[in-house]
């Protein structure tokens, strides 16, 4: 089945993700939550325990690795570009907090491990690839700032609820149904660098041992 574009309302439904497959790009529209913290993940983990209450409703939210610089105006804060940041930094949290807050959809770049996979296929949800230094194009997207969780960190770590229009489109790198681009391309490569090495091993018996090129003369 050739990959689809899809136009679809966020915060994500289990059906819209159940729907969507590896491959096929997304322009969203809606509602999303960013954040690019590492600390805001370990907290986030403190309000599953009970230990925090969250700043704002994060239950089927749509929360994305997209770093943003922002600075605050007359109280407010005015976001002023995206950018989406590594998602990998965040494997060792992802699951717990995809199945206690029920997420739909997350995303950023350079994917998730297959612990996380697995998780999001429990919970009926896809990881979103966005492009890797897009945020021209994903800054234009930003409608509005409705909500800004946790002042107290650095701005890049709040949780914001922003409203978007049109933006993307992000690949569905891992589906709802198990499949990730990611593990795909990593076992391919895994295949092409066996048969590069076995190459490179027929040449050198085909050749035999060559002699070490002469030393270097360095100017005096």
């Amino acid at each position: 089945m050739s990959p689809r574009t899809h136009r679809l309302h966020f915060p994500l439904s289990r059906s819209d993700a159940l729907g969507l497959r590896a491959g096929d790009q997304v322009v969203l529209d809606g509602e999303i939550v960013v954040t690019a913290g590492l600390p805001t993940h370990q907290r986030l983990l403190r309000c599953l325990d009970g230990e925090e209450t969250p700043p704002m409703d994060l239950h089927g939210a749509s929360v994305f690795h997209l770093g943003s610089f922002s600075r605050e105006v007359d109280g407010r804060l005015e976001l002023l570009y995206l950018n989406p940041t590594t998602s990998t930094r965040f494997n060792p949290y992802m699951p717990r907090l995809l199945q206690g807050f029920g997420w739909h959809a997350v995303g950023g770049k350079g994917g998730l491990d297959a612990t996380c996979a697995q998780a999001l296929q429990a919970v009926g949800g896809v990881y979103l690839s966005f492009l890797g230094g897009g945020c021209t194009l994903l800054s234009r997207a930003v409608t509005a700032v409705l909500e800004v969780g946790w002042s107290d960190m650095l701005t890049h770590y709040r949780l914001v609820r922003l409203r978007v229009q049109g933006l993307g489109p992000a690949t569905v790198a891992i589906d709802a149904h198990g499949r990730s681009l990611y593990d795909e391309e990593h076992a391919n490569a895994q295949q092409q660098r066996e048969r590069i090495l076995d190459w490179l091993a027929q040449q050198r018996q085909a050749t035999g041992p060559q002699p070490a090129p002469p030393p270097t003369k360095l100017p005096r």
